[in-house]
């Protein structure tokens, strides 16, 4: 066996956290849709590196034939089209065909799915069977999965997962990384723009547009007929100004405060320490993100730092104490993390406020599904890209030619999104990010998330409590003994503006006669 494999062949790390089930990310996520044409691996085929945009730590693993050495395993993964431009490798074909044996009929993604039921110790002989077989088996995610499965959130991230695995596995001891094996004529779209994903910067022209409406010190009265009425979103300016956040909470401050408590990150939790130092030190496609629920409980001065903007203080799930739904969360994440395309829990309406960095948005209203995303008939499942990059590479340049066009913004220090209930949003850090959002409900949206709550699959479709099937009734019961009458007035209200807009008829149906289907005229 080549000695470069050896340092891979290490014990499986003891005393595992209890395991989950496991895929090629190591935690629970859409599945993918058929890739489009990645433009952008095309661009590496001709050979245009510049197209990319990479950042500058990953400039110097791109091959001047565009190739993307990945993290951890040398590996060098090139794009088909290099392969279409060489004629067939230059008489050597692709080394995936060569060397994956019975396994070369599976597509790469389901490839990496059926490695990502292997043990560590069974990956990292398979990786030594094959040249092809150590590209695939060093894929960086296989072994993301492998690291948040063992050992939960205590890991110190170094250079790689492969790399993190292989420090504790050797029980922490001084361990050389293993030399990258100097492999070519490995062509993959799917590995390759995985590295790329991970790789490259955000375009400018996915930037430049801004088109939501900026308000600042509007009243709540004008908020609640101009965009909370209408489900319409807009993003405040100044309503931050005496949070004590904006100036206290630094990466000093933070662990200073919150010393020895973990926080949710992904699928595991972690002390800020640790999550600070993988932030630091990562470079892959989907970044662990911290999207933590019970902040406040853990450390109450976080909840003392901050106050709910005055536009959203009318929330009726508090009606519900303590069995409410998870509402508020603190968010924490590097450049290139943040959340794919999804539509609020239990149809409620939200805020986000950041308190450093800035967070580009994406926004669709309901009737509009973005593209690439596919929800489920029930709405239980939403089918979308594996990661946020890989929507803007392969999707954004279609909602140029939409007749409703997404709503676009980038939001900075000291301002708010307000997302509407039933809006379909994306959201990517630009850089490093600190974040307040929470959900609510107020009388404006009340029947929608009742009729929500009430849907046949809520078993399915309710988050944020454990008794998924039951909210409806508490919910409803408890709003009747605190608000006698608002739910019967809500209802009465909502049938007679829709009555209103049934009798609001068009120009040309006011003009036909609707007996003869000709035209009158009552000059």
């Amino acid at each position: 066996m080549p000695s470069t494999f050896h340092s891979l062949l290490l014990p499986t790390i003891r005393n595992p956290k209890p395991s989950r089930r496991r895929g090629r990310g190591g935690s629970k996520r859409p599945k993918k849709t058929t890739k489009s044409k990645n433009r952008l691996a095309d661009g590496a085929a001709a050979g245009d590196a510049t197209s990319f945009h990479l950042k500058t730590s990953a400039r110097a693993g791109l091959g001047g034939d565009g190739s993307g050495r990945r993290g951890g395993g040398g590996c060098l993964v090139q794009p088909l089209g290099n392969l279409l431009l060489l004629g067939g490798g230059g008489g050597g074909g692709n080394l995936r065909d060569a060397g994956l044996g019975d396994l070369r009929p599976l597509p790469d993604d389901v490839l990496l799915d059926v490695l990502g039921l292997l043990a560590a110790r069974d990956l990292a002989r398979l990786s030594a069977a094959s040249r092809a077989l150590y590209v695939v088996a060093s894929h960086d995610p296989l072994w993301r999965a492998l690291v948040l499965d063992e050992l939960g959130g205590e890991f110190a991230f170094s250079d790689s997962w492969r790399a993190t695995y292989i420090a504790a596995a050797s029980g922490g001891r001084a361990h050389l990384p293993p030399r990258a094996l100097e492999i070519k004529g490995f062509y993959s779209d799917y590995l390759f723009q995985s590295w790329l994903c991970a790789n490259m910067e955000m375009r400018p022209e996915w930037l430049h547009r801004d088109t939501i409406e900026r308000r600042r010190s509007i009243s709540v009265e004008q908020f609640v007929s101009e965009f909370e009425e209408p489900n319409r979103p807009v993003l405040l300016e100044g309503c931050l100004e005496s949070w004590p956040a904006l100036q206290k909470w630094t990466r000093e401050h933070l662990l200073k405060v919150s010393a020895g408590k973990e926080f949710a990150v992904g699928p595991v939790s972690m002390t800020l320490d640790r999550y600070f130092q993988y932030a630091d030190n990562v470079q892959e496609e989907r970044p662990l993100y911290l999207f933590d629920a019970k902040f406040t409980e853990k450390v109450p001065e976080m909840g003392r730092d901050y106050e709910v903007p005055a536009y959203f203080r009318e929330d009726l799930f508090g009606v519900l104490g303590e069995e409410r739904p998870d509402h508020r969360w603190v968010i924490i994440g590097p450049a290139g993390s943040g959340s794919s395309f999804h539509v609020d829990p239990n149809s409620t309406s939200a805020w986000n406020a950041v308190i450093k960095g800035a967070k580009k948005w994406v926004m669709f209203p309901p009737e509009v599904v973005p593209p690439g995303v596919h929800p489920s008939a029930d709405g239980a499942e939403v089918t979308s890209p594996v990661s946020i990059m890989e929507w803007f590479m392969n999707f954004y340049g279609a909602c140029k030619t939409w007749e409703k066009r997404p709503v676009e913004c980038i939001c900075r220090a000291g301002e708010v999104v307000f997302v509407p209930n039933g809006w379909w949003h994306l959201v990517i850090n630009l850089e490093e990010s600190i974040a307040i959002t929470q959900n609510y409900v107020s009388r404006r949206n009340l029947l929608n998330v009742l009729d929500f709550l009430k849907r046949p699959n809520a078993s399915e479709l309710v988050s944020g409590t454990t008794d998924r099937v039951n909210l409806h009734d508490k919910f409803r019961n408890a709003i009747n003994m605190t608000y006698p009458g608002m739910i019967k007035q809500l209802e009465l209200e909502a049938q007679q503006k829709a009555a209103a807009r049934k009798k609001k008829v068009s120009f040309w149906e006011s003009a036909v006669d609707a007996n003869t289907g000709g035209f009158k005229f009552s000059f």
